[in-house]
């Protein structure tokens, strides 16, 4: 009868004012607004401030000009190369390619996600073939570093390499043990979209395994290949790419490499391409799932229903 559904709903909504309370009161939950009592708004539009006047207390706002901002239009995997594209170019033109005032929801196409790294490599075990990590640099996407140190291997060093490493022994003395070299960098690469060329060797040398989606190797495109009218599939030294698309010399001289100058170089040969390596990347991505398809009034129609409640909270409640 509709007497007996009203009174079942009245017990519900008992329970349920009952269970609210010990919510608020265990601080899990913040209490009810009485009416008549407005608290006030902290948000952009207004700054409030406290203002003693005759031994009491007023409430002062006064109004804040909101900051211009370029919003840039959400974008995710599932969208067209070409929109992709498009939104790399709009991103690119704001400050020299800075994100700053630029919002997006992909996980990709924001400058400030992307760094560029090299290592250097000393011989270590028996005669030295060994490789392991004595310098890691890290730029981010404007080439400015970030990260620079000297590492000290975990074996003893029978090799320096310094003809192709550039390291010594004098460089040792101030370097840092391999592991807390390794949680440095690793938390600075960390969500980002890592740029190198040979890359794998450098993540070698890290112990590391870096996400292939969020890795970009400037030895394996053949975008690149094909600008320096070289063939497409074969693996290009940087020194060979930097002359033949950027005209700059690097690894010369006999001191060794400089890990600083190659990982700068490897961003630049990749933001040379990069509207056009990421359209490619873009293609290349498995379709997204659809989202499932719930219906908005299933838990306001249940809201007071046993079951929604923790158990740990109900069993204290009885």
């Amino acid at each position: 009868s509709p007497q007996g559904r009203s009174k079942k709903k009245s017990r519900k909504h008992q329970r349920f004012m009952e269970r609210r309370a010990l919510l608020e009161q265990k601080g899990l939950l913040s209490p009810r607004r009485r009416l008549g009592i407005q608290a006030p708004v902290a948000g952009p539009e207004a700054r409030s401030t406290l203002t003693k006047v005759d031994d009491t207390t007023a409430l002062r706002c006064r109004k804040v000009p909101k900051p211009k901002q370029v919003v840039s239009p959400s974008l995710s995997t599932s969208d067209s190369p070409e929109s992709i594209a498009r939104h790399h170019s709009v991103l690119l033109s704001q400050g020299n390619g800075s994100s700053k005032g630029v919002r997006t929801s992909s996980p990709f196409l924001r400058p400030g996600k992307y760094v560029a790294i090299d290592c250097e490599m000393v011989g270590t075990g028996p005669q030295g073939k060994l490789s392991e990590l004595a310098r890691c640099s890290v730029v981010n996407y404007e080439g400015d570093v970030i990260y620079d140190k000297y590492v000290q291997p975990e074996l003893p060093i029978v090799d320096y390499r310094t003809r192709w490493s550039g390291i010594t022994k004098q460089h040792m003395k101030n370097a840092i043990p391999f592991k807390a070299a390794q949680a440095e960098i690793l938390k600075i690469l960390k969500d980002k979209i890592v740029v190198g060329h040979a890359i794998h060797n450098d993540f070698q040398a890290l112990k590391y395994f870096h996400p292939k989606d969020r890795t970009r190797d400037t030895s394996r495109i053949p975008i690149l290949n094909k600008r320096a009218g070289l063939p497409d599939r074969v693996n290009v030294s940087l020194k060979s790419l930097a002359r033949h698309l950027l005209q700059k010399k690097i690894q010369v001289g006999c001191k060794g490499h400089s890990s600083v100058e190659d990982a700068q170089t490897a961003m630049e040969l990749y933001r040379l391409v990069e509207v056009q390596w990421e359209m490619e990347l873009a293609r290349s991505l498995p379709p997204r799932p659809p989202s499932p398809v719930t219906d908005p009034t299933t838990d306001s129609n249940q809201y007071m229903d046993d079951r929604y409640w923790p158990t740990d909270l109900m069993a204290s409640s009885l």
